[in-house]
């Protein structure tokens, strides 16, 4: 690993604790983000790495917010910010450490960001941009979103923050459940974004922190159901990882894996988060969703899929939160029950506006239309999927699956 590279790595690694100093002193997240982007280049253009990156960052990120608060004309505010820009000797101390209940920089700006004043899918977000740093053409996927319509609705958030005053400190515990569920929501998405890039071609290191974030979640709250749900779902999901690749790179679906592969200590794990989340008597979609990945990962000790048990969780999810992707899923789940022509008539249900620039939709119907030995038609289901600029892993197997059809 090159200078350049270790330097770059220990930047991003500070990225959440320094730009979560930075809003809390500046009061705007896209001010945040500016300074911090600038201090970056600025990092990445020493001869020599500084002793404390972090430090390094914060210092340089406010004076570089500082210049361009006078870019802007704002004389007032710059004179406060470049009170800020120059902190007392403790000062630097206490922003780079955490004393609050979350010993987590990424997870406490989480809380932070998901305010009540913002709309529950807004709050989401704008914390997968700001904390996490996704692409906004990433996040607007998982959305099921344009790119224009998500970056609208990210501005739209940062203004709201602005204009309610929403206070950058992290609330007091009582108040953590009322951003609970734009929490969970939040570490659902991001991870949704790391497993779609098989490979970790977007984030190599994304999957596991959302891992990390989501068991810290359930051990700060274990009398949550739900977030003990979503650690056991990650969880799950992670599992699998070292089995989802196949020796050129390209995908292997879940079917196909090869179970001695998975982590048989990751599903034991969420095994019992499950447990601890059924004793507590709340049933919620994140248990439901975990549960039906555990459905999955049972044929690691029994050789099958319990379709029926999918399709039935399934169902349940359906009443707890319907949804374009969910609908999706469970007419996968029913063509393993009925047969792939009850799958393809479930899609014909499916909010079509939705999931027009949503690979899953194509690569489904594709399926199942082959398996009804409509070969032509599934060729162009396929075609439709690549043209949606799949990650490299997925894109290898959709075209080695296009070349089948087209031999067979």
């Amino acid at each position: 690993m090159n200078r350049t590279t270790a330097l770059a790595g220990a930047a991003l690694e500070a990225r959440p604790r320094v730009i979560a100093a930075l809003a809390a002193h500046l009061r705007d997240l896209d001010l945040a983000e500016e300074a911090f982007a600038e201090a970056l280049e600025a990092c990445l253009a020493l001869p020599e790495a500084p002793r404390n990156v972090a430090a390094w960052l914060l210092t340089v990120g406010k004076r570089k917010a500082v210049d361009a608060i006078r870019r802007r004309g704002a004389e007032a505010r710059a004179s406060e910010a470049a009170a800020l820009a120059n902190p007392g000797d403790g000062d630097m101390a206490d922003i780079l450490s955490i004393p609050d209940p979350i010993p987590d920089e990424r997870l406490r700006l989480i809380f932070i960001c998901c305010h009540p004043a913002i709309a529950l899918e807004a709050r989401a977000a704008l914390a997968l941009k700001v904390i996490c740093g996704l692409p906004v053409g990433s996040i607007a996927r998982v959305f099921l979103a344009s790119e224009q319509t998500m970056f609208q609705r990210i501005t739209r958030a940062k203004a709201k923050v602005r204009e309610a005053g929403v206070p950058f400190e992290l609330p007091a515990r009582r108040f953590w459940n009322e951003r609970l569920d734009a929490v969970l929501l939040t570490l659902e998405l991001a991870y949704t974004v790391a497993y779609q890039d098989a490979a970790g071609e977007l984030d190599a290191e994304l999957s596991a922190e959302i891992e990390r974030l989501s068991a810290m979640v359930a051990e700060l709250l274990p009398e949550e159901p739900e977030a003990l749900g979503l650690a056991a779902l990650v969880t799950l999901a992670r599992s699998r990882e070292a089995a989802r690749v196949d020796d050129i790179g390209a995908m292997i679906p879940l079917s196909q894996q090869d179970t001695r592969l998975w982590n048989f200590d990751a599903i034991e794990r969420a095994r019992r988060w499950l447990d601890s989340a059924a004793a507590i008597g709340r049933t919620g979609p994140y248990q439901v969703m975990a549960a039906i990945q555990l459905t999955h990962a049972r044929r690691a000790f029994d050789g099958r899929t319990d379709w029926k048990a999918v399709l039935m969780l399934y169902n349940a999810l359906m009443g707890m939160r319907p949804g374009p992707m969910v609908m999706l899923n469970r007419a996968l789940a029913l063509a393993e029950v009925e047969g792939p022509e009850a799958g393809l008539e479930a899609l014909v249900g499916l909010p079509e506006h939705r999931l027009r620039s949503a690979r899953p939709l194509h690569v489904a119907r594709a399926n199942l239309l082959a398996r009804t030995g409509q070969r032509d038609a599934a060729a162009k289901a396929l075609d439709c999927a690549l043209a949606l600029d799949p990650p490299r892993a997925e894109r290898l197997f959709l075209e080695r699956r296009r070349i089948q059809l087209a031999t067979a």
